[in-house]
């Protein structure tokens, strides 16, 4: 049977801390690959900004050169809100041979009691937390503890970077950084 990680999130935009996660995990749980799923429209967050063709192609960008990571668009087929147990449901009714590890930051581990229709989700896959400095991973779900190198970056503070004129070098792949720059994404100037 296939070990397959799960990695969602808007990749908005993808950054090396993602890629950090990813690679960590799938050497710690011996995992056959780990599938980055942008998502469509999150619960837990405001609609992004970005649209999601350019979320989707700086995700492709950034995993493309790790031959155990691949983009998963399962999320985009469909429409409404993208809960996880719903896209949970959908690839383990696809890929019956494979067991799921969804990753995910000590952040969201203590939230879990609050995702929709947790106990379904719990039956599915195997949740993956990733130690984070100030976070317990302490939850009443069975969490696997994967202990990660401290990079602490996000999203939102390159898109801020971006916005107002400062570098975001070495925070993501240059590949990402220069399909920002070519699309003019977050305020940067086209071909800067």
């Amino acid at each position: 049977m296939k070990k397959i990680g799960l990695l969602g999130g808007t990749f908005d935009p993808p950054h090396l801390g993602h890629l950090l996660i990813a690679e960590e995990v799938y050497h710690a749980l011996d995992l056959d690959g780990v599938w980055f799923i942008p998502s469509n429209n999150p619960p837990h967050k405001d609609a992004s900004d970005t649209k999601t063709e350019d979320r989707v192609e700086m995700t492709r960008i950034a995993v493309q050169d790790n031959e155990h990571f691949h983009l998963n668009t399962i999320e985009m087929e469909r429409s409404g809100t993208s809960y996880t147990v719903d896209t949970v449901k959908n690839l383990v009714d696809r890929h019956e041979d494979t067991s799921f590890y969804f990753i995910m930051g000590g952040d969201m581990v203590e939230y879990l009691p609050n995702w929709e229709r947790i106990d379904q989700l719990n039956e599915l896959v195997s949740f993956v937390g990733v130690q984070r400095y100030g976070y317990e991973l302490s939850c009443e779900y069975p969490v696997v503890k994967v202990e990660i190198p401290m990079f602490d970056v996000s999203s939102t503070l390159i898109r801020e970077r971006l916005q107002s004129g400062e570098t975001a070098r070495y925070l993501l792949p240059e590949t990402v950084e220069t399909y920002i720059k070519e699309r003019g994404l977050y305020g940067t100037k086209r071909g800067t």
